[in-house]
């Protein structure tokens, strides 16, 4: 990878990470449509980080009051005390089910469910739940009127970004969606609901990178990348917000009602068709990975 590539792959990072359409699916989709080689998913979580910043800026008064809060609850040993604090644990305990599964599944995550089938098959069907949650949500609540458990439920809705294709914010969105809130509600609890979990996963993947070793050139990508998710990052907080009051998230959700969702959807099916078409290959050369180790 040179530096034009992590740049080109950190203006992807940004503009698809909080957009509901999966950054993870067009960090793989983009490189294979330009015959690049594949980032991985290190390069991929590493640059999240650069849209971590952009987040915490962006939202940087409600993560000062949820930090503070949260902190003051643990000091005077009231962890429950406050709607701030409450909801400051209650979205730590709402990471935990993205935190043991992407443990737990690290593997799968980074070799199988990278295969472009997969990640054709979860745009496409979290597109359509995603489009049924904003039909059927009565979209009258708002972030503060959340329960504990509906928070949770939001958070087991963010595991499935775990499967490459499935958007974190799509998920997250969608969700929130479920439970009642309206649309503004839901982007800007799916923003804070994933501050803990890109920046677990981007220092968990630096770490993996710099044990594996990383070249001086690797340094330059990944801080070109970084740079860039973070600009067209904010960018694209500032333009799903400006959206999410008076547009329907059915515009990204690629399903065919107009001419171009049709071409989008046609797209998917033959990343699917041409995924099947290599699966008995994958499946030979993971099994001859297998008997070598």
């Amino acid at each position: 990878m040179d530096w034009l590539q992590a740049l080109v792959l950190g203006i992807v990072q940004g503009l698809s990470e909080f957009l509901p359409i999966s950054s993870t699916a067009h960090l793989r989709i983009v490189p294979h449509l330009l015959d690049w080689p594949d980032p991985g998913t290190e390069f991929s979580a590493v640059i999240q980080l650069g849209t971590l910043v952009a987040v915490i800026l962006y939202f940087r008064q409600d993560v000062w009051q949820l930090s503070t809060a949260a902190i003051e609850s643990l000091l005077k040993r009231e962890p429950l005390g406050t709607a701030e604090s409450r909801m400051a644990w209650s979205i730590a305990a709402g990471t935990i089910p993205v935190v043991v599964l992407g443990l737990g599944f690290k593997d799968f995550i980074k070799n199988e469910a990278r295969e472009l089938w997969v990640i054709g098959t979860a745009l496409i069907v979290l597109a359509i739940f995603l489009y049924l949650a904003e039909r059927l949500s009565p979209r009258n609540r708002d972030i503060k009127q959340l329960s504990f458990l509906q928070i949770q439920f939001i958070g087991l809705t963010q595991a499935l970004a775990l499967i490459p294709g499935c958007s974190r914010s799509g998920s997250t969105i969608m969700g929130g969606l479920i439970v009642g809130l309206n649309r503004e509600a839901a982007a800007r609890f799916s923003f804070l609901l994933g501050l803990p979990a890109i920046f677990g996963s981007g220092l968990y993947e630096l770490k993996e990178l710099i044990e594996l070793g990383i070249s001086s050139d690797g340094y330059l990508n990944l801080a070109v990348g970084i740079s860039a998710a973070f600009v067209t990052g904010y960018l694209s907080i500032e333009l799903l917000l400006t959206l999410s009051p008076q547009s329907r998230y059915s515009r990204f959700c690629h399903l065919p009602h107009c001419n171009w969702n049709r071409n989008f959807t046609v797209s998917g099916l033959k990343i699917i068709f041409d995924g099947l078409l290599k699966t008995p290959e994958l499946i030979i050369c993971h099994l001859e990975r297998r008997d070598r180790s």
